[in-house]
C-alpha cells in the first residue's frame, strides 16, 4: 500500500516552541483560534530558555557560587546537573501542557518544511502530516557556530553549552574561544566549579563594547576568580591528545598553545532556518540564513510571520516575547497596529558573571561620540555608603556608572556590576523609558537593605568632567 499523508487545518501555525512562539499560540488558542504547533525536538518544548539555555545555565551559576570548600569537586557538579535537569524535565512537561492542553490548540513533534506559502510536511513516510493555515509564524530559534579553526570541528574534546549543561562529568579544564556573554558565562561557571579555565578572545580586551573602565573591572573580577583570559589572539588550530586537546593561538607574533579536557567555541550563533525549506514558500533570508523581516516582523509574504532569533535581531528570550507582541498586535489588535520593532527603547542586558553586569541604553564613549553634554555618575560597589546589601551577601567587587543628560538629567545609559544587577537595571530601564529623571529615582523611596537603594546615592558622584 502507498503510505497515507494526515492532513490538518488550521487558523494559525506556529513553527518553533521557543518564548515568542509558545507565547503567541496560547493567545491565539486562548481567543478560539485553531492553532497547531510544530516542535522539531521534544527535548526542546518550550525553547532553548528553559531546556538548554538562560534556565539550566543561570542554576548553574547559582549552584557554583553555593560551592563549600568541603565539597567535593566531581562529586558536588554531578548533583548540581541532577537538579538542573529535574527542573528543566518539570519546565519541558509544563511547557508543553500550558498549549497542547489548551482545548483549540495542537502540538506536533517533528521537522517541518514548507511545502508552499500556506503548508507545511512534517515527518516522512507513514508518520507524514502536512498542515495548513492561512497565518503562519516562524520562531525556530538559533544554533552555535563553530568557527572554521583547523582541528576543531573534529576534536573529540569540542563541546557545546548544551553538552556542558548535560554532561555530570566536570571537566578538569575548559577552553574558551570567544569572550562574549555565552563565553564569559560558562568560564565563570566552570571555574567556580573547579575547573582550570581559560578563555581567548581576538579582541584587544575584554567586552570591547564596554565602557574601558567598566570592561576593566569585570576582566579583574573574572581574573581574580582565577580565570585566564588571554586577548588580542588569532586562534590557528585544535590538535587531539589522549585526554586533552591543544589549542594553537598567535598573540603578539608568538604562536603560544593551551592544554584542555574541554572545548567550547563561544563565537555566536545564526538562525535555525535550513531545514524549513524557505523558497517553497517565497520567503526571503539574510546571507546569514536570518528570514527578513519589517518593523511589524511580517516576511516577504505578509501572512508569514518570523519571531525571536530566526528574524536575526538580537538573540534574548524577552525580545522573542516582544515580537509576540507585535505579531498578536496585528492578530489580535482590532486593526490598531500599534506595535513595532522600532518602538522599542531602553532594552536591558546581563551578563550572568558573579556579580553580574547589567547595562541599558548609551556607553560613556557613545554619547561622546554623539557630542551629547553629560555627566557620568561613577562609584565602587564597595563604596557605596546607602547600598548595604553587597556587604550582607558578602559580594563587594564592582562598579555602578550612569550616564546622564546634563540639560534634561535624563538618564541615557547605566552600567551595573555588582549583586542583583539583572534586577536593578530593570528598574533603570523603566524610567528610561517614562522619562523619570535621574533626580527622581535619586530621591525615591526603596527598600532596605536593598540593592536598588544604590540609587538613592550615586547619582551625587558626578565625576569631574
Amino acid at each position: 500500500m502507498e503510505p497515507t499523508t494526515a492532513a490538518l487545518s488550521a487558523d494559525v501555525l506556529v513553527i518553533g516552541f521557543g518564548k515568542g512562539g509558545k507565547t503567541a499560540a496560547r493567545a491565539l488558542a486562548g481567543a478560539g483560534r485553531r492553532v497547531v504547533l510544530v516542535e522539531r525536538s521534544a527535548h526542546m518544548y518550550g525553547g532553548t530558555c528553559p531546556n538548554v539555555g538562560c534556565v539550566p545555565s543561570k542554576m548553574l551559576v547559582h549552584y557554583s557560587n553555593a560551592k563549600r570548600i568541603e565539597d567535593q569537586a566531581q562529586e558536588y557538579f554531578a548533583k548540581s546537573v541532577a537538579g538542573v535537569r529535574a527542573l528543566t524535565s518539570a519546565f519541558r512537561a509544563g511547557n508543553f501542557e500550558a498549549v497542547d492542553g489548551m482545548d483549540t490548540a495542537t502540538v506536533i513533534t517533528g521537522e517541518a518544511a514548507f511545502v508552499d506559502e500556506h503548508t507545511v510536511a512534517v515527518g516522512a513516510g507513514d508518520d507524514r502530516i502536512t498542515v495548513t493555515a492561512p497565518t503562519i509564524l516562524i520562531n525556530t530559534g538559533s544554533e552555535a557556530v563553530v568557527p572554521a579553526i583547523p582541528g576543531l570541528a573534529g576534536s573529540k574534546h569540542l563541546v557545546s553549552s548544551t553538552d556542558l549543561i548535560e554532561n555530570d562529568r566536570l571537566p578538569a579544564s575548559l577552553v574558551i574561544v570567544g569572550g562574549g556573554y555565552q563565553g564569559l558565562e560558562f568560564a565563570a561557571i566552570y571555574r567556580h566549579f573547579g575547573a582550570e579555565v581559560t578563555v581567548l578572545e581576538a579582541a584587544d580586551r575584554l567586552l570591547p563594547r564596554e565602557d574601558e573602565d567598566i570592561a576593566l573591572t569585570a576582566a579583574e573580577i573574572l581574573a581574580g576568580d582565577g580565570i585566564r583570559i588571554v586577548t588580542g589572539v588569532r586562534v590557528t588550530g585544535v590538535s587531539d591528545n589522549d585526554d586533552t586537546a591543544t589549542v594553537s593561538y598567535e598573540k603578539d607574533g608568538r604562536t603560544l598553545t593551551v592544554d584542555g579536557h574541554a572545548l567550547l567555541p563561544a563565537t555566536g550563533r545564526r538562525p535555525v532556518t535550513d531545514h524549513l525549506n524557505l523558497q517553497a514558500a517565497g520567503v526571503r533570508t539574510t546571507a546569514r540564513g536570518a528570514i527578513e523581516v519589517d518593523e511589524r516582523l511580517r516576511t516577504s509574504r505578509p501572512h508569514i510571520f518570523a519571531l525571536g532569533d530566526a528574524n536575526g535581531g538580537e538573540q534574548f528570550t524577552y525580545v522573542s516575547l516582544d515580537d509576540a507582541r507585535v505579531v498578536l498586535d496585528q492578530l489580535l489588535g482590532e486593526g490598531r497596529l500599534k506595535r513595532r520593532v522600532t518602538d522599542r527603547v531602553a532594552v536591558p542586558h546581563t551578563l550572568f558573571i558573579t556579580p553580574p553586569l547589567a547595562t541599558v541604553g548609551l556607553k560613556e564613549t557613545q554619547a561622546r561620540a554623539e557630542g551629547r553634554r553629560i555627566k557620568v555618575s561613577r562609584e565602587k560597589v564597595a563604596d557605596i555608603v546607602a547600598m548595604p546589601r553587597p556587604y550582607t551577601v558578602e559580594e563587594t567587587r564592582g562598579v555602578i556608572k550612569f550616564i546622564v543628560d546634563a540639560d534634561t538629567d535624563l538618564v541615557l545609559g547605566a552600567a551595573l556590576l555588582t549583586i542583583d544587577a539583572q534586577e536593578i537595571i530593570n528598574t533603570v530601564a523603566l524610567a528610561m523609558r517614562h522619562g523619570i529623571t535621574a533626580t527622581q529615582l535619586r530621591d525615591s523611596i526603596y527598600t532596605h537593605p536593598s540593592s536598588t537603594e544604590a540609587l538613592n546615592e550615586v547619582f551625587d558622584k558626578v565625576l569631574p568632567e
